[in-house]
């Protein structure tokens, strides 16, 4: 056996141990498991390393930050309620467009944030009442806005795992709007529909406008979507013009929350952006980890030991593997999963277009935020519908995500001929 192989059962050992066992955060198990792989190595405890490798992702960290603020001044100000509202009041006769819409809704925080959980606890907790109101069941209810936070986390434009595994091999993040949309898009549509659309047959609209709050829409009006507006507009102009604009994302979200700040009820801005930090601190500090995890294995030789026993498995058993233990390694961290294995099963993949296959990696890397223990999405997802536990939520999600996996390898199998047609 060799001393990479050991090094890295240690420090996927001590990292098992931390979580699971003494139950501490995902952020600090990585910082033991990656002290231990540098204290086995013979390295002693290098702080340069680990300090460089947890600021290894601080332009995705400030993006995170300033994004959850973002979405936290909408949501306050009432933007995400009034939207909820309208597309229930204009489209409750067509059942299977109002879903795809809600579906929509609940993937927005997502994409935005770049953070299942942050989907699910915001545009969530709105669409599942309405999802249930409408007649939508319960477990139904738990397992839409999931997947809904998990096609948001994936969706353009921020992708974190997505950005890590191009970070691996030097990839820049830039060309990933397309693909991820192709894959994301069809995705949740299908999702929303095989859950939902079974049980909404005719929706008594009459019955279920008295639960549903139209305030603020009807005292803001067309202001409440200023915000989004102006954040969509910018980030156009950051691409089109960037030599005008160049802004960046983590400014064009505070331009946009400051806006906001003035667009619906009042709030105050600096509470509000208090209360986003501290909930978006996990996802920070586990990046965090996840920098001084990959900083460790590759000082150590691990990470060159991963990819070398991955370019070796013979092309049948690549895509079965992938399948399999990105899913499952997710089950600690879909950003930990993207980083240890995204990367050298893109290396694999270096004849195919490189952009969808990432996109694609990534997508059954966010199946992670479904697989236990963890299951941040799932459990999340369940306590806000009310059930406490989240089994029914998982067994629901199993054709869904096998869904995503088949369609990811399509993906990645054609990924030269839609490269073609995309680019």
């Amino acid at each position: 056996m060799s001393i990479e192989l050991i090094l890295f059962l240690a420090m996927i050992a001590v990292f098992a141990i931390s979580c699971f066992t003494f139950k501490l955060p995902v952020s600090l198990a990585m910082v033991l498991a990656s002290i231990t792989g540098t204290l086995i190595a013979g390295k002693g405890i290098p702080i340069r390393h680990l300090v460089e490798g947890m600021f290894g992702y601080l332009d995705t960290i400030l993006v995170i930050a300033t994004a959850m603020i973002f979405m936290k001044v909408i949501q306050e100000i009432g933007t995400l309620n009034a939207l909820s509202a309208t597309i229930i009041k204009r489209f409750h006769k067509i059942p299977w467009l109002l879903l795809i819409l809600l579906m929509f809704i609940s993937m927005f925080p997502g994409m935005i944030t770049g953070s299942s959980t942050a989907s699910v606890l915001t545009a969530g907790s709105i669409v599942a009442p309405i999802l249930m109101y409408i007649g939508i069941p319960m477990v139904e209810t738990a397992t839409i806005i999931a997947l809904g936070g998990l096609c948001g986390m994936i969706a353009p434009p921020i992708n974190i795992p997505a950005m890590i595994i191009g970070g691996g091999i030097d990839m820049p993040y830039v060309g990933f709007t397309i693909p991820l949309l192709l894959l994301t898009v069809p995705v949740a549509i299908f999702s929303v529909l095989f859950l939902g659309l079974k049980h909404v047959k005719k929706i008594d609209y009459d019955g279920i406008k008295s639960k549903i709050d139209f305030s603020a829409i009807n005292e803001y009006g067309f202001r409440l979507y200023l915000p989004i507006l102006l954040a969509l507009f910018l980030m156009t102009m950051d691409k089109v013009l960037p030599n005008v604009f160049g802004l960046g994302m983590p400014l064009i979200f505070m331009i946009s929350a400051v806006v906001g700040a003035f667009c619906g009820k009042k709030i105050n801005f600096f509470t509000v952006s208090k209360k986003a930090i501290t909930e978006s601190l996990p996802v920070m500090g586990i990046l965090m980890g996840v920098g001084m995890f990959i900083q460790t294995i590759t000082l150590t030789g691990v990470r060159g030991f991963i990819v070398v026993n991955s370019l070796s498995l013979p092309p049948s058993l690549v895509y079965i593997a992938m399948a399999i233990t990105i899913p499952l390694f997710g089950a600690v961290s879909s950003f930990g999963a993207s980083s240890v294995l995204g990367v050298p099963f893109l290396m694999v993949f270096l004849a195919k277009n490189q952009i969808i296959t990432g996109s694609a990696i990534s997508f059954i890397a966010a199946l992670g935020d479904l697989m236990p223990p963890t299951a941040l999405a799932g459990i999340f997802a369940a306590q806000i519908v009310g059930m406490k536990n989240y089994t029914p939520v998982l067994k629901k999600s199993l054709i869904p995500a096998l869904v995503i996996i088949i369609y990811s390898i399509v993906m990645i199998i054609f990924s030269k001929e839609l490269g073609s047609l995309i680019y």
